[in-house]
């Protein structure tokens, strides 16, 4: 489930290369959201679906498409997510 750097899980990232994080602002499809969260199987008390669905972030848009699940093997190649900025 994942690759593992060390021992711990590798973090998710984006096509461009920089680590998703909850909060992000995003682009997918050309349509604003934003990172609920992130399933990484380290460290947040959200993890608990790891098993059930596998690594992965949860993407909210309300004004498009509500809410939105990308699996782990989705994102590296996934040229319509687009990192805009970090929350503050």
């Amino acid at each position: 489930m994942g690759s593992t750097i060390a021992g711990m899980a590798a973090p998710l990232i984006y096509q461009s290369g920089g680590e998703i994080r909850k909060g992000d602002r995003v682009l997918l499809h050309g349509d604003a959201g934003e990172v609920e969260f992130v399933l990484d199987g380290e460290n947040n008390p959200e993890d608990w679906p790891v098993e059930q669905f596998g690594r992965g972030i949860m993407i909210a848009a309300p004004k498009s498409f509500g809410s939105l699940f990308l699996a782990e093997a989705e994102l590296a190649d996934n040229e319509d997510l687009k990192f805009v900025s970090r929350a503050v």
